[in-house]
């Protein structure tokens, strides 16, 4: 297949899904066209990384001017700021041009996230107008149904500014996202509450298909040797609110349990972008609390932890942090919310506790335990070889492509 892959961000192994699906889609064979926009030369190397893996780029710069830009122009209106923050014109300018190119021909179209449907939409007008590609279909990955993540941070973040931010955002957000899911050809979410969510809010039965995160299991893979006794690791990009919202908690009502009864115990807060939050409980309790900023490579705390710790209070799909830690065969306790999406066994590839007091008392068991921490991490690394493989997911993928592309009238 010829694919034509936009994505309002560049493609990361932070940023894994689309990283790893176009990587997986190129490995697979088919040509994979990216369209993206960057924003420093970090991320240029990215695409530059992904061209010699044989992904074709087109790229525009995104500067800071132009998104604070972007959030201006949508006060006004009704559409949210997820919507138009990643908004390009130099970008659809280069979409265009690819478009109207005779070497190209796009079976399908994909684009990412509810920061990159209005590119989607810009195409559903565009191409018939242009007569070309008229019958290309597209597929929006909404990933995440933002509409759900936004009603429970409204009601559970941690930041009083963020709850309030969340409900002004809330009803935009609400209308736009229902909207968009009837204006494509097929809908991908990480989860079937996700699903739920977005054909609740579409009142209809839209085409929409789950298709799950994967990890890259040559990555994140066990290496005893690298173990640090007594460490907890709670790992994830650490200016995103909800894992603020959760390191906050485990810092302040989890680990006091613990530290009552095994004050040595570390905590490693691993992560990019910490909070001023974040910080501060780094600086409240330095050596004991460990914030570590940015890290070129997130398995290593995730190798050296005894246990990994995932108290989400809220979110939305698949959390990453609980497929990698597990890719690593660190034993994971995590809160119901961190393994909603997730087909795990408590007691089996993790530990399930919802309160601060069954919080602590799984991680001291664990801590204290090392037969039982290396069967929960031999049973969790199992788990994610069977269910979570980036190359099952680009096959599956491939699979949905194909049905849309056979449900798509001809020209």
């Amino acid at each position: 297949m010829n694919i034509l892959y936009i994505v309002p961000y560049t493609p990361t192994p932070i940023r894994v899904r689309p990283y790893q699906l176009i990587r997986s889609l190129a490995q697979l064979g088919h040509q994979v066209t990216l369209a993206t926009v960057w924003e420093s030369p970090k991320e240029r190397q990215t695409l530059d990384q992904l061209r010699q893996e044989g992904v074709e780029i087109i790229a525009a710069p995104l500067a800071k001017t132009r998104r604070i830009w972007n959030c201006l122009r949508a006060i006004p209106t009704t559409l949210p700021l997820q919507a138009i923050f990643c908004d390009s014109p130099r970008l659809r300018h280069l979409i265009d041009q690819v478009l109207l190119s005779p070497t190209h021909s796009f079976d399908i179209i994909q684009v990412e996230h509810l920061r990159g449907v209005r590119y989607g939409a810009w195409l559903k007008e565009l191409m018939p107008a242009r007569q070309i590609h008229k019958r290309t279909p597209i597929v929006w990955d909404s990933v995440d149904c933002i509409t759900y993540l936004f009603e429970q941070a409204a009601q559970y973040s941690g930041s009083l500014s963020r709850r309030l931010i969340m409900r002004l955002e809330l009803g935009r957000t609400r209308h736009y996202e229902g909207r968009m899911v009837n204006h494509f050809d097929r809908v991908l979410v990480t989860s079937e509450a996700d699903k739920k969510a977005l054909q609740e809010l579409a009142g209809t039965t839209a085409p929409i298909s789950v298709l799950s995160n994967g990890v890259d299991l040559e990555h994140f893979c066990p290496s005893e040797s690298l173990r640090q006794p007594d460490t907890v690791v709670f790992s994830g990009k650490m200016s995103y609110h909800a894992n603020v919202t959760a390191a906050i908690y485990l810092a302040t009502r989890v680990m006091p349990l613990v530290w009552d009864e095994k004050p040595g115990i570390r905590l490693v807060i691993a992560g990019s972008q910490p909070a001023p939050a974040i910080q501060q409980l780094a600086k409240s309790d330095p050596g004991r609390i460990v914030a570590t900023g940015y890290l070129s490579d997130m398995k290593l705390p995730l190798q050296e932890a005894s246990v990994s710790a995932a108290p989400l209070l809220y979110g939305a799909g698949i959390q990453n942090k609980v497929l990698e830690a597990m890719a690593c065969a660190t034993p994971v306790v995590a809160t119901s919310r961190a393994v909603a999406a997730l087909g795990v066994q408590s007691g089996k590839d993790c530990i399930v506790a919802d309160k601060p007091e069954a919080f602590a008392h799984a991680l001291l068991h664990l801590l204290s335990d090392g037969v039982m921490r290396r069967r929960i991490g031999a049973a969790g690394r199992c788990y994610v070889e069977k269910h979570h493989d980036w190359r099952q997911i680009a096959t599956h993928l491939e699979t949905i492509y194909t049905s849309v592309i056979h449900e798509s009238p001809s020209t």
